[in-house]
């Protein structure tokens, strides 16, 4: 934790986030993270909320010294947490309990058996080398280098050995921008997508490799994916964390509400599950990747349109995203395998990500909500990123009226 101070400015209520902090010039605040370059997360006097970063300066040059010093230390990638937790089981029995996110690799390769055949595969994060051993199993490459950061590397080795497949799989330990490897590879396969399709940005090893170790004209798997975006009614999560401390018990526990909104609204939910009927309109894709063209300086900051039409009465409580891999198959006019995360398919371990409004709006059939979304990278986390969307409704009814809303969810765990 650091402690600052405020040199100067009026009062300061007016932020991006709903949970902005108040305070005045001379006041004392605690920062606990740095979420974003701009807004930090702090407190003052037992109050919590968004502080924004240029107001604030350290409390006196040991504080600021000290600050220094513990940056140069911190590691923007988060190495040890981020492939600590890979190097447990957990994680990894979730993704293989997903059947449809395994089996759809699992039909790439099967599907490509045949063009597989004594070529050179890169398995990118290969965690316990599922995707490798399905090439080994089902198809016949002339290797599989299986590419894995995280220390569950040794046992992905056992895996192999166990499976019989050692002559074809070769598992290495490290990470995407230091291994070396013996030959260009043909196929570069990975499954690196996160919460909100970027999150965690593994994407960029992806690229790394690309850029490095595919042979010309070789394949990526997957080689496109899609944000999706839709307006949707939440009314079970916005009861459960919001109209709950109405009258609980029959006593007002309304002034927990402004808590409970910045607890639980001012970041994006995980794991949401979204019933189709929800969603009050056709969902659109919002950001389109291209993973043969897609550039890592692209990363930084990625933003698309939308445009929705209402097509039902109902309550606007926010926006829900999911994420749409293709993987183009090897053979001249064969299939392209799809795996979508969205609510009209099987569910998978990442579900859907609800990004929920500060306040509900009603909306009618015929309404237009349109506005824009921005992907932006956190500057110093580089696995963490923030999601803004901007957001205007139009009204059809008898008399035409807009309503214009902003909102920025800050992404990290």
């Amino acid at each position: 934790m650091l402690a600052v101070s405020v040199p100067f400015s009026p009062r300061l209520t007016v932020s991006p986030f709903a949970s902005q902090l108040s305070f005045s010039s001379g006041d004392k605040l605690l920062v606990h993270t740095k979420p974003s370059s701009d807004w930090w997360w702090a407190e003052l006097q037992g109050v919590t909320g968004y502080a924004p970063a240029s107001y604030l300066q350290p409390d006196g040059a040991e504080e600021e010294e000290e600050e220094e010093e513990d940056t140069s230390l911190q590691d923007p990638w988060q190495d040890e947490e981020y492939f600590g937790s890979y190097g447990t089981l957990k994680l990894h029995l979730e993704m293989l309990s997903d059947k449809t996110r395994t089996e759809a690799y699992r039909q790439v390769i099967f599907s490509n058996s045949a063009s597989l055949r004594n070529k050179v595969v890169m398995d990118l994060g290969c965690g316990t080398g599922i995707i490798s051993l399905f090439c080994a199993q089902l198809a016949q490459p002339s290797v599989v280098y299986a590419v894995e950061a995280s220390s569950m590397a040794a046992y992905t080795r056992q895996l192999v050995k166990q499976n019989g497949y050692e002559e074809v799989v070769v598992v290495l330990q490290g990470r995407a921008e230091e291994i070396e490897l013996p030959e260009q590879v043909d196929v570069l396969v990975s499954e690196w997508m996160g919460n909100c399709l970027l999150f965690e940005f593994m994407v960029e090893s992806v690229l790394l490799a690309r850029d490095r170790w595919l042979r010309e004209g070789g394949v990526i798997w997957p080689s496109s994916a899609a944000l999706t975006l839709v307006p949707c009614q939440a009314d079970s999560y916005f009861s459960e964390k919001m109209a709950f401390w109405e009258q609980p018990y029959g006593l007002d526990f309304t002034p927990l509400q402004p808590l409970a909104h910045q607890e639980f609204f001012t970041k994006p939910k995980f794991s949401h599950l979204i019933e189709p009927n929800d969603c009050l309109s056709a969902p659109c894709d919002v950001i389109c990747l291209n993973m043969y063209t897609l550039q890592v300086k692209d990363l930084e900051e990625m933003n698309g349109q939308f445009h929705f039409c209402v097509e039902k009465p109902g309550v606007f409580h926010g926006f829900t995203a999911w994420f749409t891999v293709h993987f183009k198959s090897l053979e001249e006019g064969g299939t392209t395998v799809e795996l979508n995360t969205g609510p009209n398919s099987e569910p998978t371990h990442w579900k859907q990500t609800l990004f929920m409004l500060d306040k509900p709006v009603s909306v009618c059939a015929g309404d237009s909500i349109s506005g824009t979304i921005l992907l932006r990278r956190n500057p110093v986390w580089r696995r963490h990123m923030t999601v803004t969307l901007n957001w205007n409704i139009s009204s059809t009814g008898e008399t035409d009226s807009s309503q214009v809303g902003t909102k920025t969810f800050p992404m990290w765990r």
